[in-house]
């Protein structure tokens, strides 16, 4: 017998995962049209001098690649390289700022293990600028954030904001720009290790007492908001990049607060880094606050060339990106997402005898035209297992046509939770479904 059970690193659902996991990525793609973020695709498959491009070290080696003939094609290791090429591409045909999304599966040749995957979706939308781009846009995309988060009711959640130049400002003070990654790096892992393994990591990198107290004195600033700008504002440090920094993250606060994003759901912290060498400017993580250990569910920030090794144009960028597959398996691991039905129908509508066959297939019809999303079951059975259909699929209204309700032009309404039936018309069931 050939064996069925899917490859180690895909995620394939059963019917009711999917209508849930369907269901988040419709609220995430729906919240990113409210938005005015145009919806595009790329093809999966480019050629491999386009996505090694960008491309380097680990990434590499994590590309499918292969040849067909000539070409020498690879798979999508993720969304923004393929934007690049896109936008270099199609330059003369956009208009900017681009406002894009996009919802898609990339692929990684990486080792599977728990949470991650070689085959997932990723949620994407970037503001692409040329030439320039307003720090404005940078407080727009938590207000996406928020808007997502707060739809799919996850319990609370926070957004963390922070600036670049501010740490690598921090870095050239406390002079050590030739170990800049490195302490980059130390600075992200910050909430996988303890306080005293953080310090003994720098110091390993030379660093002094008086180095590590000064970087810790600001990255773990306490406060709200406020408070935290009037200690970076108050800070001696000769740094022009530093002074971007901060004032860079105090406009995007105060946007963010026009936005209508409340204090509570976001917070500067100054302890995350982002992508080393990628992000120049304002960088965000959203976690949520009753699930501290699933890390960052949505993540993000500004950076100052998208394209330059597709197009000779300045393209400054700002975005952020939801890893949907991966953040969905932690959310049924952790038992936040309880699927609930393997149907997305909200009705099913059971004629009693082959008799109702056409009446019912008509009513079927003008359910759908009406935008109700409907379900026929059309087998020749007893009335028993037709509900019982119904109620492992999870439709809660059933649609009951016999020879009397055909007559008087009607149908019985049955809800499979109450048991309540009662007679309607099409007309009737309309207006309380309006």
């Amino acid at each position: 017998m050939t064996n069925t059970k899917v490859m180690s690193g895909f995620m394939e659902l059963t019917p009711d995962m999917q209508v849930e996991f369907d269901r988040i990525k419709r609220i995430i793609e729906e919240s990113y049209c409210s938005f005015g973020f145009t919806p595009i695709d790329t093809p999966v498959l480019e050629r491999s001098e386009i996505l090694l491009a960008k491309a380097g070290g680990e990434t590499e080696k994590q590309i499918y690649r292969f040849t067909k003939g000539d070409s020498d094609i690879s798979m999508r290791f993720d969304l923004t390289v393929p934007l690049a090429r896109y936008v270099a591409d199609h330059y003369n045909e956009l208009t900017f700022p681009f406002r894009r999304s996009h919802i898609a599966k990339v692929y990684r040749g990486e080792r599977p293990q728990k949470g991650r995957y070689r085959e997932f979706y990723q949620c994407d939308i970037d503001v692409i600028g040329e030439g320039e781009l307003s720090v404005a846009y940078d407080a727009e995309i938590p207000r996406v954030i928020y808007s997502i988060f707060s739809q799919l009711d996850f319990g609370k959640f926070t957004i963390r904001v922070s600036n670049r130049k501010i740490l690598s400002g921090l870095i050239e003070h406390l002079e050590l720009s030739s170990s800049s990654i490195e302490v980059m790096r130390i600075i992200d892992k910050v909430d996988k290790i303890s306080r005293a393994e953080f310090i003994a990591e720098l110091k390993k990198l030379g660093m002094n007492t008086d180095q590590i107290d000064l970087l810790n004195q600001y990255i773990f600033a306490e406060g709200d908001s406020d408070s935290i700008l009037a200690t970076l504002r108050a800070a001696k440090i000769d740094s022009l990049e530093l002074q971007q920094g901060i004032e860079e993250l105090e406009s995007v606060v105060l946007l963010m607060r026009d936005m209508g994003i409340p204090d509570n759901y976001f917070r500067i912290d100054l302890t995350i880094a982002r992508g080393l060498d990628y992000y120049t400017g304002t960088i965000y993580e959203t976690t949520l606050d009753n699930y501290p250990r699933l890390g960052s569910v949505c993540s993000g920030g500004r950076y100052d060339d998208l394209a330059s090794h597709y197009i000779n144009k300045k393209l400054p960028g700002v975005g952020v990106s939801i890893g949907l597959t991966r953040l969905f398996s932690q959310l049924v691991e952790q038992d936040i997402v309880k699927p609930q039905k393997k149907s997305i129908a909200e009705v099913l509508v059971v004629p009693l005898t082959d008799d109702q066959f056409k009446y019912a297939l008509n009513l079927a019809n003008r359910l759908r035209n009406s935008g109700i999303l409907v379900d026929t079951f059309l087998a020749s059975t007893t009335i028993k297992k037709k509900f019982k259909y119904a109620n492992k699929i999870g439709i809660q209204q059933v649609i009951v046509i016999g020879a009397d309700e055909v007559s008087r032009g009607a149908f019985t309404l049955q809800n499979m939770i109450s048991g309540e039936k009662r007679e309607l018309t099409l007309d009737e069931f309309l207006q309380l479904t309006n």
